[in-house]
Formats: C-alpha cells, structure tokens, sequence
C-alpha cells in the first residue's frame, strides 16, 4: 500500500519507490490480448497437447534445462510451433549454447515469431511467441553468434520437427508420439 505523508523523508521515499517498482516487476510480462490467426478452445489444446507441452506454450513455462527432446537434436530438417504447425526454425540455424535449451540464431522467417517485453521474475526479458497462434516459445537473447548475434532460448515442448527427407509433419497425417505420449490431429 503507499501512503502519502506531507513531509516524506528520504527513507520513506524509498520505500515507496522499491513498492511502486516491486509490483510492476512482479506483474509479468507486457503480453496484450491479440487476436491471432489460427486460434484453437482450451479444451481442444488440454486434448491435443501433453500436459507439459500445454503448461509451457499456454501458461507461458519453462521446461527444466537439459531435459528437453530437441536440445541435443541434431537431424535437418525444420522446427514447427507444436500448436498450430507454423515453420520456424531452419536446422541450419540451430547452434549448442549450453544454456540447456535449444537455440537458434535466426528464423526461418522474419514474421515466423513476435517478440514482446517480459518482466516476469523480477528481470527485463523479451518472450518469444509463435506469430500465428501465439503459443510460448521462449525467450530472445542478444547474445548469440554470428551474423544475426541473437539466440532465441526455446523450450523443446513448444516444437515440434520435420525431417528434410520426409513427409509433411506427422501431425497433419493424425498424429505423433512426444516423449512417450499421444498428441490427436489439429
């Protein structure tokens, strides 16, 4: 609560500022109410998607460091956003930051993600969200390599991957196994 004194001395102004700051730190992110392309019911993301791959690109989490599918992932071919299909990473782009999450130093198109200001935890961050549904990706770091100097930090369960050499994603074709459990068609 503030509260206003006719004469403040400069502790209580402090304390007032820490307050004011500590509450527009801790109200998160800058995420506005968009309309996105593609949407899609709660329900039918709780059906489709695992509980992890809901929590991260719906509630906007995090999958603990090294423990994702795609972070050790070597194979060519594309990163998908795992709600809605869109194309967003190419291999060729893909790069070990040690940071535990897969990283990326560009995309495969400049409209493929939107980047917004995330003050969640108590830090400056830019989230990263899937420009046609805007499931969570992850996070936007200037700190990556050469030519761009960028790392977009993703969450393997936000992605999904199409090899090179295969077919469409398999899940335009009904559906596929993510660490061990079902997802159902779009």
């Amino acid at each position: 609560m503030i509260r206003f004194f006719l004469t403040p001395d400069p502790v209580t102004l402090i304390r007032i500022t820490v307050t004011v700051c500590s509450l527009l730190l801790l109200s998160g992110a800058r995420r506005t109410k968009k309309t996105w392309p593609m949407t899609f019911t709660k329900e039918e993301l709780k059906e489709r998607l695992t509980p992890k791959q809901y929590h991260v690109t719906q509630e906007r989490g995090t999958e603990s460091a090294f423990t994702g599918e795609f972070t050790d992932h070597k194979d060519e071919g594309t990163y998908t956003c795992v709600v809605c299909g869109a194309p967003l990473f190419s291999s060729s782009t893909k790069f070990d930051s040690g940071s535990g999450w897969p990283a990326f130093f560009d995309l495969l198109q400049e409209e493929s993600i939107s980047n917004s200001d995330d003050f969640s935890y108590g830090m400056h961050r830019v989230e990263s969200t899937c420009s046609q549904c805007g499931a969570h990706l992850g996070h936007l770091f200037d700190d990556g390599p050469r030519p761009t100097g960028k790392r977009y930090c993703i969450n393997s369960a936000s992605l999904d991957f199409q090899a090179k050499d295969s077919s469409p994603s398999s899940r335009a074709e009904g559906g596929a196994k993510l660490g061990g459990e079902e997802k159902t068609e779009l």
